[in-house]
């Protein structure tokens, strides 16, 4: 996952460089709902964790 969002980044600061801040935002877009996810995904560990495991 997170070898996906930083895929992502440099894909953003390359179209960036390039002039195509059309995909620089598409791929910034993506790795920020990626990292969103990650970071929910993480909560939702932690949550279950402590709520079963004690």
């Amino acid at each position: 996952m997170v070898k996906y969002i930083l895929i992502l980044l440099v894909v953003a600061a390359i179209a960036g460089l390039l002039g195509y801040s059309r995909v620089a935002g598409v791929a910034l877009t993506g790795a920020k709902l990626l990292g969103g996810l990650l970071v929910l995904g993480i909560l939702l560990l932690i949550l279950l964790i402590t709520l079963f495991g004690g």
